[in-house]
């Protein structure tokens, strides 16, 4: 990428402060660099495409490519994926090119930012530096570890490789035949980035009221005012990368680095992987600070439309701006139009597997297929873990006071294959949506919605992941908490073993194996359709070619029979642990080494 090319950007309107007034930089003029680092507002913009760019899977994608859920959208590319066409140069889930042209202007912005007149005042230019700075070494981190999750891999000489590590702003005199680095090498260079952000922001953007809280760095270049701190450090940024979000980051890369798809080719352990979770935890007060009904984030309406600019209730760590706009690409009821049961006035794209189904427990916790669950063939969905009638929509469920009937037998079509938006597998999803939404375009009612970008729930089940490996079920490492003690949490707030002191639990948990299936099965649960699922299998190895099943309800006499149905197969080769390098790269770089298989 040429810099001539990159300088083409918008002035950001305002301040470029708050969560909720994110704007993607618009198109208004051409500057040279030195003009663009000569006004404040245009260097901003620089950073604000950064943020524009996030990662993030903002709706429920990547899970239709998986053993959880199928589309009836028969065109995704997802979907085509799944079934056998995945490849170099067909890769629906590439971050290569967004991620490197990110990174380009972060590299651009880190080059030039201690030279922009952020302000007249010497000690609030430095401050001003400083936070933006951090900013932006902590964004190379996250985009750059985006990268490694989608496209690092094992090559055909036996090494783990990442990506190239570009920490200038290439121009059109740079050589970008550059060779990808080590795993290891990225993971150091994706640490380092988040330590050097980390000395520079604060934990939290929020305001304080009084000069004895400004910070003892800033108070020895003369500032005495807190109001002045505030303007640059204060809760009026809420809603942009902080040190805590750096934290977790670390935490996230750390997991991935110690998982068996890549540990062969790092140093990075379980017992770092449970240390970085666990500098996240303590800070809301290890299992304690759990939310009581973080599971179910998404219909907490009260707390959603009272959220403040930025502001992050107790489950979420990081999310994105609050939308409640009607139209099409509008987060307000897009995920709504989407998903709804025909009847409904949705499409009913997204259909939860049988697979994932069987997955929850009963409310004792016993899994289903243990003697002890008492789970009925007969009568699937009595007495199940209290998150699957949260999270799927089930045969004879209701939603918005309407019972739902997906089996063979409907009168209508929310029966299983009656029309192209039908499910297909017997079940629709409910989790993200809110059923106060309306999507009949007569009496279109939307409501406000935000993307999460991160949860605490992933924290402590990659703590507890991690901390199972590391030390076994009980161990606590330094810290005041075990692998047992978070399951045991996750589980109580949903209700799951209420009635028995969760017996289950207590009969696995001297087994490192056994829990070690349960918090995978627990991450799969209370992450489903948050697109964690199709890169937990590659990290972890697990078969990636389990069929697609649904379920057929028929009425029998004055009963329902139910068979299982073979909906969708999933055709995965065993090196699609590991993402492709662009082919149009590897022609294009000899340097450029692919993944093994592709």
């Amino acid at each position: 990428m040429k810099i001539k090319n990159i300088l083409i950007l918008a002035t950001l309107v305002g301040s470029f402060c708050a969560c909720d007034d994110l704007i993607n930089p618009a198109l208004e003029n051409i500057q040279t660099e030195e003009q663009m680092f000569r006004d404040p507002s245009s260097a901003q913009g620089i950073l604000g495409y950064a943020y524009g760019q996030l990662p993030f899977e903002t709706k429920s994608t990547t899970d239709i490519a998986t053993d959880d859920a199928v589309t009836n959208d028969l065109g995704n590319a997802l979907r085509s994926m799944a079934q056998g066409s995945w490849a170099a140069t067909n890769n629906p889930v590439s971050q290569w090119d967004a991620r490197k042209a990110t990174i380009q202007y972060i590299n651009l912005f880190i080059k030039n930012a201690a030279g922009v007149p952020w302000s007249d005042t010497e000690y609030k230019q430095t401050m001003f530096t400083d936070k933006l700075l951090g900013e932006a070494y902590a964004l190379r981190a996250l985009n750059m570890y985006y990268l490694l999750r989608n496209h690092a891999g094992w090559t055909e000489s036996g090494e783990l490789l990442g990506v190239p590590v570009i920490l200038e702003p290439e121009g059109a005199g740079s050589d970008f035949n550059q060779p990808r680095a080590s795993f290891q090498d990225c993971v150091d260079q994706i640490y380092s980035d988040l330590d050097a952000a980390m000395k520079l922001l604060p934990v939290d953007y929020k305001d304080i009221n009084d000069a004895s809280e400004v910070p003892d760095k800033y108070k020895k270049i003369g500032v005495e005012n807190f109001v002045e701190y505030n303007s640059v450090f204060g809760a009026t940024f809420n809603g942009r990368i902080s040190g805590r979000i750096c934290e977790a980051i670390k935490a996230q890369v750390a997991l991935l680095a110690a998982s068996p798809a890549y540990a062969g080719g790092t140093d990075v352990t379980y017992a770092d992987a449970a240390d970085a979770a666990a500098v996240v935890l303590d800070r809301i007060g290890g299992v304690a600070g759990i939310d009581p009904t973080g599971y179910k984030w998404f219909m907490e309406k009260k707390t959603i439309d009272a959220l403040g600019s930025g502001a992050c209730p107790p489950e979420i760590l990081w999310r994105g701006s609050i939308n409640n706009g009607t139209e099409d690409y509008a987060f307000g009821i897009s995920q709504e139009k989407d998903n709804f049961p025909p009847t409904l006035y949705g499409s009913g794209r997204i259909n939860p597997t049988q697979n994932l189904v069987d997955a929850f427990p009963m409310a004792n916790g016993y899994p289903i297929t243990d003697a002890a669950s008492g789970y009925s063939a007969s009568n699937p969905y009595a007495d199940r873990d209290p998150r699957l009638s949260e999270y799927v929509i089930y045969n004879g469920a209701t939603y918005k006071d309407v019972q739902i009937i997906t089996g063979a037998y409907s009168s209508d079509n929310n029966g299983l294959n009656k029309t192209a938006t039908s499910t297909r597998t017997g079940y629709y999803l409910r989790k993200l949506l809110r059923d106060d939404c309306n999507p009949n375009p007569s009496a279109t009612n939307a409501q406000k919605h935000y993307p999460v970008y991160m949860r605490y729930t992933e924290i402590f089940l990659a703590y507890a992941e991690a901390a199972n490996e590391a030390w076994g079920p009980d161990g606590k490492g330094t810290h005041g908490y075990s692998a047992y003690d978070v399951v045991k949490a996750i589980r109580a707030r949903a209700g799951v073993g209420a009635d028995n002191g969760d017996a289950y639990l207590e009969s696995i948990k001297g087994s490192q194996d056994k829990m070690r299936e349960l918090i995978r099965n627990e991450r799969r649960i209370e992450m489903c359709f948050e697109n964690k699922r199709f890169w937990d299998m590659r990290r972890w190895k697990l078969d990636l070619n389990q069929t697609a099943m649904g379920v057929r309800v028929e009425q029998s006499g004055s009963g329902l029979t139910y068979t299982r149905i073979e909906v969708e197969p999933r055709k995965y080769s065993d090196y699609m642990y590991y993402g492709p390098i662009p082919e149009t790269e590897v022609l294009k770089w000899s340097n450029l080494d692919q993944n093994k298989g592709w």
